[in-house]
């Protein structure tokens, strides 16, 4: 299932968030603890490959849309979140933003915050609303 690559791919870029980049040996890993296959490691690195490649562009879209606090107040977790489902939207043109939208409402629930769940949904919401 790609809820299990995004996953993966969420885990992936909150640990380089926080320390540093991951490498293929670490992915590799993570790859195989959530058992996926060949078709869904390729989404998570296409994924996590994207996301790197555009983070300043995301970066500053999501500075944009979040403007009651610095974007550096965000929770990590939100961020990495946030950033996956921005890359999603924006370069991702085969799933519909609100699968993107919906599959970040369900990582922040089980990763973050009580609040989170509702901040990321307001977040992208309106960005694909816009």
């Amino acid at each position: 299932m790609r809820s299990d690559a995004r996953e993966a791919a969420f885990k992936a870029i909150f640990a380089e968030q926080l320390g540093g980049e991951l490498g293929k040996g670490a992915r590799s890993a993570l790859y195989s603890h959530a058992k996926l296959s060949d078709e869904e490691k390729a989404f998570a690195e296409r994924l996590i490959s994207v996301t790197e490649e555009h983070i300043g562009e995301l970066t500053e879209i999501l500075a944009a849309q979040v403007t009651r606090f610095a974007e550096y107040r965000i929770y990590a977790a939100d961020k990495a979140i946030l950033l996956l489902a921005l890359a999603e939207i924006k370069y991702f043109d085969e799933i519909p933003p609100v699968v993107s939208v919906s599959e970040a409402t369900a990582l922040a629930q089980k990763y973050s915050t009580e609040k989170s769940a509702d901040f990321v949904n307001g977040v992208l919401g309106r960005i694909i609303n816009a």
